[in-house]
């Protein structure tokens, strides 16, 4: 609220583009840039717009961001670099969130200066709302400083955008009526080939059409070009007043305001993340990254989500086609997992996120898990996915869209909300900072204990105590293992033949926390006086926290290890059989084939899942068995490796198997971060009887807290930094046997909990 919210309006909340801004409202103005890269192997230039995972460019990705009005961002080109600076000030500003400006360098790639590469560059703003825009007098005949477009709008009131550069450039431009963002650069593109074919020249065509809403200002320079383009809001009277403004966003004065914000960039990270002098330069650069990243990948979205009808539901209203209702309208603020693979909100990657968030800025964090809160529906449920709007659905497959409302999602929001209030219990927060907390959990409440009672409902199993991952396909002739697309580990393996009787270890541990958090709170606002309630969440973590029932319905004593229950068989393949198409015609497809009967038993894969017990704290420091989950951790031949856990032991019988003919292995071995930082770090050394994961000679353990560099956990740091160092990303997961970076590029979502291995946070208890 007030001021908060206010610094908050303007941001690069658009993380699927390379770069763009917007404000935080659901028809914006909206600005981005675009440019024409090297051609492809048609002959045809690539426009660059929204982010792809691909090798076209060698890296980009935030060097530095810090969530509210300062960024600086990296794109190599083949042949140029790119950097683009965004900064924001309320400075003389009149309009709703002030004014902001953005810097664009061109640089050469190599060492020699001399050398003048052209760059085609686009930058285009328009109006959501379909205000339409004036277009700027000296577009054509650029001055020093130079209006390019102006317009108004109910927020910012009255608004300019300004181009500025001591740098000889060329403009052309074009405008179109509707704010068509999503097939922007085509029609840009199509625009292009037109002048081209007339007058031989790549220049837009100087026209727009009727009451355009969109311009697209192009900007041909050289290398050893710097551009500033500002924009000034809430503009009244005086031109002076304007000039002043413009003035204080360009040139040298942006120059000495981006030092000022990367010198308090530089500050903030030390002060928060606390990194020993022993780290190289590498290893901190990667650091600034994997926040950078994470606080520039924070995006503003709003639409509609798409809702799968429950069959047993007899609605009073018509029922669409397509099968699906639509949610309410909504807007979310929230990180993301990965800009050009993954640009929209995920439920459970967003408690990760906020691991990291939270220790940078809790005002940014408590704001997000109070967006994500706000999804909740009537039964406490809320969509894993936020696919809201037109730019987030051009990014996904069709046949992720639609949300079901009986499958979950791990609340893993929970750990930092508990993470929260341990941290104002060991005075972690100042005065203001834990007044923010204390007003937000006591709205919250009401919401968080919806969502504690949909999971404790919707997902409870046969046996007391026990839960289970709805949403498995029971029916599946193609899947090897039908997915837990619920669970976050989607293609980790569970049993052959899903059913009822299903207990999965990790969403009983997750229940665990959850019950225990809901606890804390009841506790902690307890103490207040500022809660009434007349739920018990205690008597729910006693039951979860009864080692003698974990083990009656986890532990495997013969393999020393927790696992999931349900109706099983290892006897199930993938064989190419012929089958016969609608159309009568014969195909050879791969199908799912069982070979033995299945049975109620314990299912036998160690990976992740295995060790929630473990993460969660839930085994008794003086047992035996926590002793036995350190030596499994250990073990090279099961989940130990060079550069990280594995996240399916190398023992089972679908280690790093397809999943179909065309689904490659998932959570079937690789290294994932956020798992990695909960199994090695969850269980602090200090809290923690004093283990920690350290290998000694042949795999042997040693509970040791003064050893806390571990050798796993150096290893952990290296391979990530090693990646960056020869490809410019931080990857989605890592390679099992290699240590190589694959998946998602720039996965800056959770893979940028490397950052809190690096400097030992640990979850407060």
């Amino acid at each position: 609220r007030g001021d908060h919210k206010e610094s908050l309006y303007w941001g690069t909340y658009r993380p699927q583009v390379y770069f763009g801004v917007r404000a935080r409202t659901p028809q914006s103005l909206v600005a981005g840039l675009m440019w024409l890269g090297e051609k492809d192997g048609n002959g045809k230039h690539v426009m660059r717009h929204f982010c792809e995972n691909s090798d076209d460019l060698k890296s980009f990705g935030w060097r530095e961001h810090n969530g509210i009005d300062f960024g600086r961002q990296e794109l190599l080109e083949q042949d140029m670099i790119l950097e683009t600076s965004f900064v924001q000030s309320k400075e003389g500003s009149l309009g709703y969130g002030g004014d902001w400006s953005v810097r664009i360098n061109v640089k050469n790639t190599g060492l020699n200066d001399e050398v003048k590469r052209n760059a085609n560059l686009f930058f285009y703003i328009a109006d959501e709302d379909g205000n339409v825009l004036n277009l700027g007098k000296d577009v054509l005949k650029l001055k020093d400083s130079s209006i390019l477009a102006s317009g108004s709008r109910a927020d910012v009131g009255n608004w300019q955008m300004h181009l500025k550069s001591e740098n000889h450039l060329g403009t052309h431009y074009c405008g179109f009526k509707k704010p068509d963002i999503v097939n922007l650069s085509d029609n840009v593109q199509k625009n292009l080939a037109a002048q081209e074919s007339k007058s031989g020249r790549l220049e837009l065509s100087d026209t727009s059409e009727n009451s355009s809403s969109i311009y697209v200002f192009q900007i041909s320079a050289t290398t050893q070009s710097t551009i500033d383009i500002a924009l000034v809001s809430g503009i009244k009277g005086e031109t002076s007043d304007v000039e002043k403004r413009v003035m204080s966003l360009t040139g040298l004065p942006l120059s000495n305001l981006l030092e000022e914000k990367h010198i308090a960039f530089e500050a903030k990270f030390k002060e928060c993340f606390h990194l020993s002098e022993k780290l190289d330069s590498e290893t901190l650069v990667v650091g600034k990254a994997a926040i950078g990243n994470m606080l520039g990948g924070i995006g503003y979205f709003y639409g509609q989500s798409k809702i799968q009808v429950p069959k047993s539901t007899q609605l009073q209203q018509p029922k669409s086609e397509s099968g699906f209702l639509l949610y309410w309208p909504a807007e979310l603020y929230t990180a993301v997992p990965s800009r050009p693979v993954f640009p929209r909100g995920f439920l459970w990657d967003e408690g990760f996120h906020q691991l990291l968030i939270w220790r940078w800025n809790i005002r940014i964090t408590l704001e997000i898990v109070g967006n994500w809160l706000d999804l909740m529906n009537i039964d406490g449920w809320i969509p894993r996915e936020q696919i809201l709007g037109e730019e987030a659905l051009s990014k996904i497959p069709k046949e992720y869209v639609v949300q079901i409302p009986t499958n979950g999602n791990p609340p893993t929001l929970l750990l930092v909300i508990r993470d929260l209030i341990n941290g104002i219990r060991t005075d972690k927060f100042k005065q203001e900072e834990r007044d923010d907390i204390w007003s937000f959990l006591d709205r919250a409440f009401v919401r968080l204990g919806a969502w504690f009672q949909w999971f404790n409902t919707s997902q409870k199993g046969k046996v007391l105590g026990s839960y289970f991952w709805h949403g498995r396909d029971s029916l599946t002739t193609l899947q090897l293992n039908p997915q837990s697309l619920s669970s976050g580990l989607d293609d980790y393996p569970r049993a052959s033949h899903p059913t009822e009787d299903e207990r999965h270890v990790d969403l009983r541990c997750w229940m665990y926390l959850a019950a225990d958090c809901m606890n804390s709170i009841t506790e902690f606002l307890g103490e207040k006086d500022r809660l009434v309630t007349t739920e018990d969440y205690s008597l729910t973590v006693k039951l979860l926290s009864d080692f003698n029932l974990l083990n009656q319905m986890h532990y495997d004593h013969d393999l020393g290890a927790y696992l999931d229950f349900g109706n099983h068989t290892e006897h199930v393949r993938l064989i190419w059989k012929e089958l016969v198409n609608e159309d009568g015609h014969l195909s050879l497809e791969l199908v799912r084939e069982t070979f033995g009967k299945p049975e109620l038993r314990l299912v036998p894969h160690i990976g992740y899942v295995s060790f929630f017990p473990f993460m969660f704290r839930i085994i008794p420091p003086g047992s035996s068995i926590l002793e036995k989950q350190l030596d499994l951790i250990s073990n090279r031949n099961i989940v130990w490796s060079d550069y990280g856990l594995l996240s399916l032991g190398k023992t089972s019988s679908l280690y790093m198997k397809y999943n179909t003919e065309h689904e490659a292995p998932y959570w079937r071995g690789a290294i994932w971060m956020n798992m990695n930082y909960m199994i090695t770090l969850f269980p602090a050394p200090l809290l923690y009887s004093g283990w920690t994961v350290q290998q000694q000679g042949k795999n042997h353990l040693r509970g040791t807290k003064e050893q806390s560099d571990t050798v796993y956990k150096l290893a952990c740091i290296r391979n990530v930094v090693k990646n960056y160092d020869q490809t410019g990303y931080i990857w989605e997961h890592y390679d099992q046997t290699t240590g190589t970076g694959e998946g998602a590029r720039v996965f800056t979502g959770w893979s940028a909990l490397i950052l809190l291995i690096m400097s030992e946070e640990y979850p407060l208890f």
